[in-house]
């Protein structure tokens, strides 16, 4: 019971303390598994963490869900549905696939690194552009890549939005928001799944997972956005560039 308290803690911590920043929760939450040599902590458990974030990201941005949800921001009502579609329909078509093919160290290394250098290399194109359809379907495109494990989904999508010249705050609001409905679709994902095939579960490592994850989510997204501004990209590519080294090692000594 023990191991799985402190399972669950893990679990909770790297999701909500990685999920929106650009280093990639997914490949964190493989990692953490893999080097502490735990068993797979569940689909269950992997969506209690997700749904912890979701309701961090809606209640840090619930007056913009507001304005979403009553069509008093139209604009970017649009601009989000047509960034979710291409996410959705290459989910819909290569999940399976995905999650039977790329989830292993080496392509986490890989992703880690090279997504790590393009982020560091987007921030010098950052100015103040407006958002519109055009850059937000690029974006879109450009979230698709968050599928390969190590790429870090906001880490794609920011550096997508600050090649097209937004500023680091617009680049980071537009993939939070956009993280909503990547989360409700991998959730609704994970719930398929179970539903599929029913399983036990642990309905006080459910809450608790899903607490913590809120939580850490919750002062992740406040500390990041209050100083974005001020954080040098460089060190978010030096992490992912060590992390990718020290995998590698791992690898190697095996």
């Amino acid at each position: 019971m023990l191991l799985d308290v402190l399972q669950w803690v893990v679990l909770s911590l790297v999701q909500g303390l990685t999920e929106f920043l650009p280093i990639s929760s997914s490949a964190h939450l493989i990692l953490a598994s893999h080097f502490a040599n735990w068993q797979d902590q569940g689909l269950v458990m992997d969506i209690a963490a997700h749904f912890g974030t979701l309701l961090a990201v809606m209640w840090h941005y619930r007056r913009e869900l507001q304005n979403l949800l009553s069509g008093r921001d139209w604009p970017l009502f649009q601009q989000l549905v047509l960034a979710t579609i291409p996410l959705a329909l290459t989910g819909l078509l290569l999940a399976s696939w995905i999650e039977d093919n790329m989830r292993q160290v080496w392509i986490i290394a890989a992703g880690s690194a090279v997504f790590g250098v393009l982020l560091w290399l987007s921030q010098h194109r950052a100015q103040q552009h407006s958002l519109d359809l055009k850059k937000a379907a690029v974006i879109g495109l450009a979230q698709c890549l968050s599928l390969i494990p190590g790429a870090s989904r906001s880490g794609v999508t920011m550096t997508a939005g600050m090649w097209l010249g937004l500023s680091k705050t617009q680049a980071a609001r537009f993939s939070f928001l956009l993280a909503i409905p990547a989360i409700l679709m991998v959730s609704a994902y994970g719930a398929l799944k179970i539903w599929q095939a029913p399983q036990a579960y642990d309905l006080l490592g459910v809450v608790t997972v899903t607490g913590l994850s809120f939580a850490l989510a919750w002062a992740c997204i406040h500390w990041f956005m209050k100083y974005i501004e001020r954080i040098d990209f460089v060190w978010f590519m030096v992490y992912r560039l060590v992390l990718a080294s020290l995998i590698v090692l791992t690898l190697i000594e095996w």
